[in-house]
């Protein structure tokens, strides 16, 4: 990759100011394959002040030159879905072929979902004698993580683009080649220069310029609620606009109603998808205490079928976790979980038997799980779930909002019965019966899991201000 050592500042692939460097790890083997720059302040505020300066005529742009860019955009993003794949697939270590048509996928899905959205959004309309108009908020620092690296830039990016702000991406450190990819084709599309910018780096050196810096008019950060913390109290004083996609602990709630098989069966495949690594992912399976017996042997039988193995093998489900320290994070919390009581029903410590290198983490469920427990209260973000049971539906909706997280939910059973319950529950979206993603739909949490939303016309709200001009004349 001839850009991993660079940086796109200005429309230009230029050399950093500083000399630091990082090798780039293949979680699947544990050895460096590529090796990036890493920025300085001076790199970042370099890019800031790229970005500044083009935000003055980008943000003059119409509608229709910025919908022609962005379709622009997708066309090439869809002839290079599977290079873009393939590097998240070594990168990351997902799966080859879900690498290919998710996590790159959803990439092209959200450029299309912003077209579709700003093909019917109003920029300014009358209101009685007021017009509303809606204006690109500015520069825009975007901080984006390794586990689902281009649907993070893409739904940051694309509505930045179509609100006329301009911007500067710091990637994930962890997964930066994907990044990459994307500023190359960025620039193939004629984005002019300076409204997009990337920078590599690390989140205290360039993620603190990012959120401190008076010339960022706003920053979009997904990431840890730790960090997410870190990034508001940088960006306090210059009081700029704070969007946050945290941390999750979803609770998957199995009704009475609900086919049980079916149910559990999902959902334990559902919170092991992509390793675990999912902010949104199902990690607390909720079931009737009387039928917890039964969830078990169901949820122990679907995780001991779940193949894990080489991210290039096309018979693997799930591929190694990213890095050695979030291997030793989620080894210390399935150890946390057989010292606290929980009962191992699939899985367990250390690697699969049958690979000696990569980090993998064997797809692990305990039950008889309760709220109080380490498993059930903090973010593991690996293949690893906690089955809880419940006497009642009240006691369900209890034990789900016993949470400082507040992201996702989810809910098996009658419909009728699923979306009465759907009120009750304190999270930013609420998915019944396996349904299928909905990129239209608004992505954000409640409490600790963040503020603001992405996706769809949420995201284009997201980077305008709205202007009030009153004194229109009453036609």
């Amino acid at each position: 990759m001839n850009n991993a050592c660079k940086f796109y500042i200005n429309g230009e692939w230029v050399e950093p100011i500083g000399r630091q460097t990082l090798d780039v790890i293949d979680p699947a083997t544990e050895q460096p394959f590529a090796t990036i720059a890493m920025g300085s302040i001076a790199d970042a505020e370099k890019a800031i002040a790229a970005a500044r300066s083009a935000f003055a005529s980008f943000s003059e742009t119409s509608k229709p030159e910025r919908l022609a860019l962005l379709k622009r955009i997708l066309a090439i993003l869809k002839r290079r879905n599977d290079e873009i794949g393939d590097i998240i697939s070594q990168e990351m270590g997902a799966p080859l072929g879900m690498a290919r048509s998710q996590q790159a996928g959803i990439g092209l899905s959200h450029f299309a979902e912003t077209i579709k959205a700003m093909n019917a959004f109003d920029f300014h309309y009358m209101q009685g004698t007021t017009r509303i108009v809606h204006e690109p908020i500015g520069v825009v620092g975007m901080i984006t993580p390794w586990n689902w690296p281009i649907n993070q830039i893409a739904c940051k990016v694309a509505p930045a683009l179509a609100t006329g702000c301009t911007m500067v991406l710091k990637p994930s450190e962890i997964a930066p080649l994907n990044a990459i990819l994307f500023a190359e084709i960025l620039h193939e599309a004629g984005v002019p220069s300076g409204v997009f910018n990337l920078v590599n780096g690390d989140g205290p050196t360039i993620g603190t310029v990012l959120a401190s810096h008076p010339d960022i008019d706003m920053v979009s950060f997904t990431g840890s609620t730790r960090a997410g913390i870190s990034v508001a109290q940088a960006a306090a004083p210059t009081v700029k606009r704070v969007h946050q996609e945290l941390g999750g602990k979803s609770p998957n709630i199995v009704l009475r109603s609900a086919n049980l098989e079916a149910a559990v069966s999902a959902g334990v495949r559902r919170c092991i998808d992509n390793s675990g690594q999912s902010c949104n992912a199902p990690t607390r399976l909720l079931v009737p205490m009387e039928r917890m017996d039964e969830a078990i042997a169901i949820a122990a039988r679907t995780a001991d079928a779940i193949t894990i193995g080489a991210p290039s093998d096309l018979t693997t489900d799930i591929g190694p976790v990213v890095s050695q320290l979030q291997f030793d994070k989620i080894q210390g919390l399935i150890r946390k979980g057989i010292a606290e009581g929980a009962e191992l029903v699939a899985g367990g410590p250390d690697r699969p038997a049958h690979l000696n290198a990569g980090y993998y983490v064997r797809p692990t469920v305990f039950a008889r799980v309760t709220s109080d427990m380490t498993i059930a209260r903090e973010e593991i973000f690996g293949p690893v779930l906690a089955i809880l049971g419940y006497e009642t539906e009240c006691d369900a909706v209890a034990i789900a909002n016993d949470t400082p997280y507040g992201l996702a939910a989810y809910i098996q059973g009658d419909p009728d019965e699923a979306r009465a319950l759907s009120h009750k529950l304190r999270t930013g979206i609420v998915r019944i019966n396996s349904s299928a993603w909905d990129g239209a739909a608004p992505f954000g949490g409640y409490k600790q899991s963040g503020n603001g939303r992405e996706y769809g016309k949420f995201g284009l709200h997201e980077f305008t201000e709205i202007k009030g001009v009153v004194g229109y004349a009453d036609d």
